[in-house]
């Protein structure tokens, strides 16, 4: 059976990420499954979901930017940012309000907007997967303790609103928007929520983009159970395509070679090129369209070297 590689999971709502490994696992008949970026239960959309010997690509992926769509709502808090929580307070726009808001085109929300998007750091939900000292943030919230948590910088690229209506209580605000990692929408809704004064908080969150791969080329789970079941297994895909963002560096037959015994060889460039800020750099020596290794750049006597951070020559 086909258990190496990595598959694109369309999430539903009510499964956990982990869940959703389990599912893939029982897919594939691995239990050597992993997924890359944590979507909360209540959110749906993309979830790479790597198995077998895939997991050895799974930590060059971390790093990769998030997109999203979002419905937020204006008018309620709630504890956990989202329609999940327990409400902590109401501030639900009046019906004169909400006129006037329409008639200026909720310009007071558009304007909320333009300020989050500057956003360069942001405080991680206490129900959120952030660990302090070893334990999730949800777990002690949960417990009635305050998670001890830290701002941490973030990057939102674009914030953008799709659409905005009144509802029966208060109003929404639809957005997509794409960030670094490590960015909560749940925050950016709660941010919106304060600096318009209702309040607010996610309603409904779907991630449509992680790095170069997208909501659009996934699969639901009814998608995959019926094709496994008919021996499609056209879904998995190549791990190695998640890292092709990867610099490539082009071994001839030898330094292949040299490389697959873990031998250290020159690095095909000038000293002077490595970054000031001492950040490893991280390329695919390949050979022949084979990917041999994951390697950086490392100084050793003076020489330009190449460090192997992961063999795949063997693989």
């Amino acid at each position: 059976m086909i258990q190496d590689g990595f598959i694109l999971v369309d999430k539903p709502e009510g499964w956990t990420s982990f869940k959703t490994d389990r599912f893939v696992g029982r897919l594939l008949g691995t239990r050597k499954v992993g997924h890359l970026g944590t979507l909360d239960p209540f959110a749906t959309g993309l979830l790479p979901v790597f198995a077998g010997k895939g997991l050895k690509f799974l930590r060059f992926c971390e790093g990769f930017d998030k997109g999203y769509s979002c419905r937020c709502i204006f008018g309620a808090r709630t504890d956990s940012m989202d329609k999940t929580g327990e409400v902590i307070s109401e501030n639900y726009p009046s019906d004169t309000e909400l006129t006037e808001l329409a008639a200026n085109d909720f310009i007071t929300v558009r304007n909320a907007f333009e300020k989050v998007r500057g956003t360069k750091e942001q405080l991680p939900p206490a129900y959120s997967a952030k660990k302090i000292d070893g334990k999730k943030a949800y777990e002690l919230a949960r417990k009635g303790e305050m998670p001890d948590l830290k701002p941490v910088p973030v990057t939102i690229y674009s914030l953008d609103i799709t659409g905005i209506g009144k509802l029966d209580k208060g109003f929404y605000a639809d957005f997509d928007c794409l960030c670094s990692k490590g960015t909560y929408i749940r925050t950016i809704c709660s941010d919106l929520g304060d600096i318009t004064g209702y309040g607010a908080y996610a309603w409904s969150l779907r991630r449509t983009v992680n790095g170069q791969f997208n909501v659009k080329d996934a699969y639901t789970p009814e998608q995959l159970e019926k094709m496994a079941a008919e021996s499609d297994f056209s879904f998995v895909r190549d791990a190695a395509e998640t890292i092709s963002f990867l610099p490539e560096i082009r071994l001839d037959t030898k330094q292949a070679k040299d490389i697959g015994f873990g031998r250290k060889i020159a690095f095909p460039a000038k000293a002077e090129s490595l970054p000031d800020n001492e950040e490893r750099i991280y390329y695919r020596a390949t050979h022949e369209g084979k990917l041999i290794a994951v390697v950086f750049p490392a100084v050793e006597n003076g020489v330009l070297t190449m460090r192997i951070e992961r063999l795949y020559a063997h693989d």
